[in-house]
């Protein structure tokens, strides 16, 4: 702008002349001295000449912010650009005018030049593509339904609409996905979200579940899947369908609404209905973005009820391969907690092992979904046959890793190195010696009955399928009665390992320190201490370990000869006494008899037999210095031998074989509670006196 005043006409004119925007030249009494042609083009101009007209009797709805913007300039003197100034005058709802305002020194004062230009249409796209730019980014934040439909609401109003409300499809009770094609008109719809700034609802309220009114513009959406613009007026036919629910769309003053399905994969999931009192009604334009945003929004909303219903169905197939009501056992008193946040591969056992011992297991499967609850099924089963095989504990964890690579497929291994992480403890409660085994998992925490921690170094394995073939080295420790023995996943320690790890063990150890308390409680209260993790499984498996009585327990070690059998049928009939156990004693001393034997014919080294009263069970086992296993077969009728761990397997409830470092135990069990049937005492008399 020029430094003195001007006054040369002809340069005003060639100024004015040139300009493609609308220039006007405000004297100090902000009068129109000068305007340009391009002038003409701002709506609200008068027709005839606008020299000596007052700028703010053109936009009176604007007057407010053209007089603060001239005061701004005269008061500082710098220029103001690209202010953006917006009417809402009944006539033009919608005016936008792009201002800037500089200094212009006159003749007879100061004034000031303004450049001004109407943008009412091009802000109006702008402003359709900023509301479809928030729906773009809200509305798929997430993968719950609330959650989107929410986003969406929000997104509309108030910048677009004055109210806005989605009703979706209920979900099948029984997970099914809703069919293709458009939905019928009778077909109840639940209102999801509202969004209105003075929070009145129009005819239903969040939560209501039932069919629109028919025939509407709802039910004509519905039908056919198309959008539809609806100008609404008193004498709508359609409003007489339901007067008392659509009066209050009257009552709020709605002149226009828009009816949008929510359509994805060709399946209608419900509607996205706006309204509109304000001044300017929908437009065509605004149709096509209420399309997008449907269109958009849609997809969000498929995709978090696919989730949700994969979601269900995983947590329900991992609830029920979880164990239901675990085992009383006289080795650990057990109780648990399970939090299935994210439908993933956490899973948790006890198994009862032969001899009193129990296992203790925790695993976590990497990802989520359907697929990992299945494999964390398979997982589960395989642990549990091989650790009733009554294999050492590493071999169990070695031949898990064998079973976890071959459940690895393609697509696991690009999405996860590994397939699985798990931690095993056997508690033995007549040696009382614990060992605790873990691949990749976190190590148990130990407590002692006092409340103090046992510091233990679990070594650190391989997680299960990682293809790695290290060993699984074991920790083997003593541990009193009235110990605790606590099992977790990542889940409730919040962590993935490192520091946070450490820190949140030493809040359970914590929780753990008053170890007389139920154990149920202390689940509970580790739970409200830790902060499990909301985006991944949470598993407490907690046991406070017992002792077997001395005097429950029987043990001799008796040479390798035959003579020693009638002796050990003596030694099992005087403490079957001394346990008040008479009634058993024949069939205990055959059992006896037919495990010493066999040990003695086929075994090595001295035999060391023991029994174990148990509750309602009475185990025999026979211990020699031979690894190799028996071999249960059927005699024939001529055969003189063969016939006694069929014997054996006859009068036990559960028998086994279970292999040592350097030895093997073959092992009985009789269920206290029943008795023998009168015809195979009779059978394993005849043998007994034939001496077979």
């Amino acid at each position: 702008m020029p430094d003195g005043p001007v006054d040369d006409a002809a340069v005003l004119d060639a100024l004015f002349a040139g300009s493609p925007q609308g220039l006007f030249l405000l004297d100090a009494a902000r009068k129109v001295t000068r305007y340009n042609p391009s002038a003409r083009g701002v709506h609200g101009l008068p027709a005839d000449d606008v020299v000596g007209h007052d700028i703010r009797d053109f936009a009176p709805d604007l007057a407010p912010e053209l007089d603060h913007l001239i005061d701004e300039v005269l008061t500082t003197g710098e220029p103001i650009r690209g202010q953006l100034l917006r009417g809402r005058s009944p006539a033009e709802p919608h005016r936008t005018l792009a201002v800037e305002v500089s200094l212009f020194p006159l003749r007879d004062g100061p004034g000031v030049v303004g450049v001004v230009e109407d943008v009412t249409e091009r802000q109006a796209v702008a402003d359709r593509l900023a509301v479809l730019s928030t729906v773009h980014r809200t509305a798929g934040a997430t993968l719950d339904v609330q959650a989107t439909a929410d986003a969406l609401v929000d997104a509309l109003v108030p910048d677009f609409a004055d109210a806005a409300a989605v009703d979706l499809l209920d979900d099948d009770p029984a997970g099914a996905a809703p069919p293709p094609g458009p939905l019928p008109t009778s077909v109840p719809l639940r209102r999801v979200a509202f969004a209105a700034p003075d929070s009145v609802e129009p005819f239903r309220r969040t939560g209501d579940s039932r069919p629109f009114p028919f025939p509407t513009p709802y039910t004509q959406a519905l039908s056919d899947g198309h959008a539809r613009l609806v100008q609404v007026t008193p004498d709508d036919p359609w409003l007489a369908t339901d007067p008392d629910g659509f009066a209050a769309l009257l009552g709020r003053k709605v002149h226009s609404m828009i009816v949008a399905p929510l359509t994805a994969r060709d399946t209608v999931l419900g509607l996205l209905t706006l309204y509109r009192s304000r001044v300017d009604a929908f437009e065509e334009a605004d149709l096509d973005v209420a399309r997008q945003a449907a269109t958009t929004a849609a997809v969000h909303l498929d995709n978090a009820r696919s989730y949700r219903r994969e979601h269900t169905v995983a947590s329900a197939l991992q609830r029920r391969l979880q164990p239901g009501v675990t085992p009383r056992l006289s080795a650990v008193e057990t109780a648990h907690v399970y939090l299935p946040e994210s439908a993933g591969g956490a899973w948790f056992d006890v198994i009862p092992l032969s001899g009193t011992r129990v296992a203790l297991v925790v695993g976590d499967v990497a990802g989520h979904g359907i697929e990992a609850a299945a494999t964390m099924g398979q997982l589960r089963v395989a642990l549990r046959t091989l650790a009733l095989q009554d294999l050492e504990t590493d071999e169990v964890l070695t031949h898990l890793d064998e079973v976890a690579g071959q459940l690895r497929t393609a697509d696991s291994r690009e999405a996860h190195p590994y397939l699985a992480t798990c931690a095993v403890t056997v508690y033995d409660p007549v040696s009382r010696q614990c060992t605790m085994m873990r691949a990749g998992h976190p190590a148990p925490v130990l407590v002692d009955p006092d409340g103090s921690p046992i510091d233990v170094d679990v070594p650190l394995g391989p997680p299960l399928g990682a293809e790695g073939g290290a060993a699984f080295l074991p920790a083997v420790t003593p541990l009193p009665p009235g110990c605790l023995i606590a099992h977790v996943t990542n889940g409730l320690l919040g962590s993935e390992g490192g520091d946070d790890e450490a820190d949140a063990v030493h809040r359970l150890e914590h929780v753990l320190a008053t170890p007389s308390r139920p154990l149920q409680e202390l689940c509970d209260t580790a739970v409200y201490r830790m902060t499990p993790s909301r985006y991944d499984d949470a598993v407490l498996l907690l046991a406070r370990t017992e002792c077997l009585p001395s005097d429950r327990v029987a043990d001799w070690t008796l040479p390798a000869d035959t003579s020693v059998v009638g002796t050990a049928r003596r030694l099992v009939g005087q403490q079957l006494a001394a346990w008040g156990l008479d009634d058993r004693a024949f069939t205990t001393e055959i059992i006896v008899s037919e495990l010493v034997t066999n040990a003695i014919l086929h075994g090595a080294g001295p035999v060391r037999l023991r029994l174990i009263h148990d509750g309602e069970r009475l185990l025999a086992e026979v211990t020699d210095a031979s690894s190799a296993g028996p071999h249960l077969r059927h005699a024939r009728l001529g055969d003189e031998g063969g016939r006694g761990l069929y014997i054996v397997m006859r009068l036990s409830a559960h028998w086994g074989v279970r292999h040592g470092r350097g030895d093997k135990t073959i092992w009985s069990e009789q269920r206290l509670g029943g008795e023998t049937p009168d015809d195979l005492l009779a059978t394993v008399d005849v043998f007994d006196t034939a001496g077979v």
